[in-house]
Parts: C-alpha cells; sequence; structure tokens
C-alpha cells in the first residue's frame, strides 16, 4: 500500500536534469542536491555540486532537514577497475519536523522510480556520509 504512496511529483526539468547527468561523461565525484517545494508539491532542484567527497557533501545537507541527493562517485574497486555508480541517498536527520519527513518518506518511491536508480541509501545523520560509509554501502553491489 504505501509503496505506491505519492505525495510529491518530480519537476520536469529536474527529471531532464538527471537524466543527462546520468549520462555525464566528466569523471569526477557530483551531486544533485533535491528538496520539495512544498506549496507546489514537487522535488525540485536545490544545487548541482561538482568535484565533491562524499565528506564535503555532508557539509552541504541540512542538519535538521530531509534531503534527496543524487551522487555520481568515482568508486575504485580492490581489483583497480572504476566504475562511476549513481546513488540516490535520501538524509532524514533526527530532529526533522514530523511533516516534512512524512512527505519526503512519501515521494521517495516516486522519486526512485523517475530516476531508475537502483543504489539506494537512507542516512539519518549527516555525519553518517563518508567515504568509508558510501565504501560499504556499494560493496553490497560488486
Amino acid at each position: 500500500m504505501s509503496d505506491s504512496l505519492v505525495v510529491c511529483d518530480v519537476d520536469p526539468e529536474l527529471r531532464d536534469k538527471i537524466r543527462k547527468f546520468r549520462f555525464r561523461k566528466e569523471t569526477n565525484n557530483a551531486a544533485i542536491l533535491m528538496k520539495i517545494d512544498k506549496d507546489r508539491q514537487m522535488v525540485i532542484l536545490e544545487e548541482e555540486l561538482q568535484d565533491i567527497s562524499p565528506d564535503d557533501l555532508q557539509h552541504e545537507l541540512p542538519e535538521r532537514q530531509p534531503r534527496f541527493l543524487v551522487y555520481s562517485y568515482k568508486y575504485v574497486h580492490d581489483d583497480g577497475r572504476v566504475s562511476y555508480p549513481l546513488c540516490l541517498i535520501f538524509s532524514s536527520p533526527f530532529g526533522c519536523k514530523p511533516e516534512q519527513q512524512m512527505m519526503y518518506a512519501g515521494s521517495k518511491n516516486r522519486l526512485v522510480q523517475v530516476t531508475e536508480l537502483t543504489k539506494v541509501f537512507e542516512i539519518r545523520n549527516t555525519s553518517e556520509l563518508t567515504e568509508e560509509w558510501l565504501r560499504q554501502q556499494l560493496a553490497f553491489f560488486r
């Protein structure tokens, strides 16, 4: 039942931006930070970030408000191979307003459908978002 709940849709311009981001040619870490526009009930672009490490990224996330993040990460495997997984990270910190948490949680599945991403992670504290944490999460997808 909750899988079909859509609280907010995804802004068409953001959909296009994510589609282009998916096929970008750059090899640096980059992110698309998204938030919900409560009045429009729409997931919208907040900011695009280039050359940003997971550790630096945590400082871009609000400590008391949820956010969505699509992150392109340069992942060097143990055997030396390099891949560029796209991750959807849902930041839902403790201390958020319940109304906000419900809007974001209810919109997450729609965002996953639209982005067609399979590497979907959630953090409850912005300080969790570190290089080590991300590598551990991605280790399951070898």
